[in-house]
Order: C-alpha cells, then structure tokens, then sequence
C-alpha cells in the first residue's frame, strides 16, 4: 500500500514530538510543513528533513497533493484550518483542545463529516501505554462493575518555560491539562451526566487558574473525581504522570508514582519505553504521541472512526465548558444543558 502524503501546520514546542512520531510511523511521509514564524519554520524543516514549506495555509493546500494534515497549531486557528482541510477534501488529525467553545467544535465536525473526511482529536493521555493498561482493565470488565474512581495529576513542573503562552490566557489548567484528564476519566467510566467544579489561582504571574478539582457523575453510574494542578510541590516531582485510583465490585486498582499498577494482575511494572527521539520526564506523552498516531493512520486504512474522532471529542470538550460554568457560578452543571 502507498505511503499517504501529509503536512504538519504549527512548528511549535509539541509539534517536535509529532513530527518525530511521523518519521517514525512506516505508513506515512510528512511532505510539507507550513508556519507564519519563518525562523521556526526553517529550523524545524531542516531537522527533519523537509524541503516545501509555506506560510500560509492557503497556499499549502492549494499547491499540494495531500492525504492528511496534521494541525499542531494553538486554538484560535482550528476551526478555520479544518475546513480549509474539508475543502481540500484531505483527512484531519487536530491537536487539543479542539475548538474554543462548542458552536465551533460543531461546525468543524459538521464540515468534515460533509467532506467524507475522518477528523480525529489528539488527545493523547488516554493512549499513554500506562493507561491504556488501566483502561484495558476496566473494558475487559475485570473489576466488575465501577463504582468510584479517581484521576490525579498534580505537579509544580514549569511548564511555562517551554510553552510560555501557557501563563497568558484567562483559561489555563482545566483548557490546557485538565481536557486531558477528564477524557481518560470518559475513556474509563464513560459520558458523564453532571458536573460540579471548584478552582484556584496559586501562581500570580500567570492570568489562569492553575488548580483544579471536578466532581462527576457518569452516565454508567460511577462517580469519579479529577484533580489537577500545577501549584502543588511534591518530592519526587511526578511531572507527567497520572495516578488512578479505581474500585469496582470485582476489585480495585491503583496506578501509582512510578507507573506502578497494583491491581488484578498483582503488580505491574508499566514504565513506558523512552523512544531514541524522547527525552525524560516527557516519555511517556511522546510515546503515546507515536501510539495515537499509528491508530490515526490505521483507521483511515480501515475506514473506521477514530476512538478520539472529534465527534467523540465534543463530550469531552463540553466537561471543559461544564467545569468553567460550574466553578464559576458555583454550581453543579447538567451536561444535557450544555
């Protein structure tokens, strides 16, 4: 089967990780990237290798024959890059959060399904090989019937110094970590029918919230609570590891510091592989960047939807919009509503 051709828009911090993945990825070539910072464009085409650039989108897809593109830029620019995509009548994977509310989320969904078009969110923490373990568990159904769970990630990592646009919007931990979060506590227990949300500003040369607590009720009927922070100063630093905590009427799991399950299979070592392009503690994030991109291309071959295809990824988007409403007003929020 031939290679498929794509291009990558957004040469930023993360979309390093992407393009590594892709070069790694047997059934794909990146063939053209495109960047409205030349400097970052240059650079990032001459490690890896990539002769056609542009600075414009535009133009990209007007001159190029192209299969997939992949959108690694930040928020602002996704609705209007997936439906140029759609237009172009090329496959779409689109970094997170997806859009900056659900009217747009809705529309970008509506043009690609138009097109015919697969269009998958990268919401990669529920494909950290960690947690995949995790989820495997509780699908295969050995625990039984899950009644609680928790979803915790807490760190005082800076993450400002690499992503310093972090520290500048009015939205921060929920929009940024907290989507990520939740999603693996839907790919765990399910939909979710409720929300209530508290959260705190520690750090004050940031605009955003950098604490987080949710309360949720699934769907399934599980209550789940996730929790996240970047204010919170631990020894050893966990960054950037989520630690689960599931009991069900089977049994229970923990998925502790050092990705260290304890569960139905006694305990397990799941410290993830550091791939020859990843560097530590970030290891684990890049490994499942590589995992949900190979699922990526495996679902356009087959023809089938994406576990995260954005049309999932509206409910996952809705608990960040739920969260925000409820710690603003003070109250618990039905996602029905949303």
């Amino acid at each position: 089967m031939s290679r498929l051709q794509g291009a990558v828009i957004g040469c930023g911090f993360f979309a390093q990780n992407q393009l590594n993945a892709w070069a790694d990825l047997p059934g794909a070539d990146i063939v053209a990237l495109c960047d409205r910072d030349a400097l970052r464009l240059a650079e990032t085409a001459a490690r890896f290798g990539i002769a056609r650039t542009y600075a414009d989108a535009g133009a990209m897809f007007a001159v190029e024959k192209l299969d997939f593109v992949d959108i690694a830029t930040t928020v602002a620019a996704h609705r209007p890059l997936v439906e140029m995509a759609a237009r172009a009548g090329v496959d779409v994977i689109c970094q997170k959060p997806f859009a900056a509310n659900m009217a747009d989320a809705r529309a970008m969904v509506a043009a690609v399904e138009a097109a015919g078009k697969t269009l998958m969110v990268h919401e990669n923490f529920r494909w950290q090989s960690a947690v995949r373990r995790v989820i495997e568990i509780v699908r295969a159904g050995e625990l039984g019937e899950v009644f609680f769970g928790r979803i915790s990630f807490r760190s005082g990592y800076d993450v400002f110094a690499g992503q310093p646009y972090l520290a500048e919007g009015k939205r921060f931990i929920i929009e940024d970590l907290g989507i990520h979060v939740l999603d693996i506590a839907r790919a765990l227990f399910g939909d979710v029918t409720r929300m209530a949300a508290t959260t705190r500003r520690i750090n004050p040369a940031i605009r955003g919230e950098d604490v987080a607590t949710m309360l949720l009720s699934h769907a399934a009927g599980a209550t789940s609570v996730v929790d996240c922070s970047y204010a919170t100063q631990r020894a050893p630093e966990t960054f950037p590891e989520s630690l689960i905590e599931i009991d069900g009427t089977k049994g229970s799991l923990r998925l502790e510091a050092g990705y260290r399950l304890t569960g139905p299979h006694g305990v397990e070592d799941l410290s993830p592989p550091i791939l020859p392009w990843a560097s530590q503690p970030w290891h684990n994030i890049q490994e499942s960047v590589l995992i949900i991109q190979r699922h990526f291309l495996e679902c356009i071959a087959a023809g089938k939807q994406p576990e995260t295809s954005a049309a999932d990824n509206l409910q996952t988007l809705a608990l960040v919009e739920a969260a925000y409403l409820s710690a603003s007003e003070g109250r618990v929020v039905e996602l029905a509503t949303l």
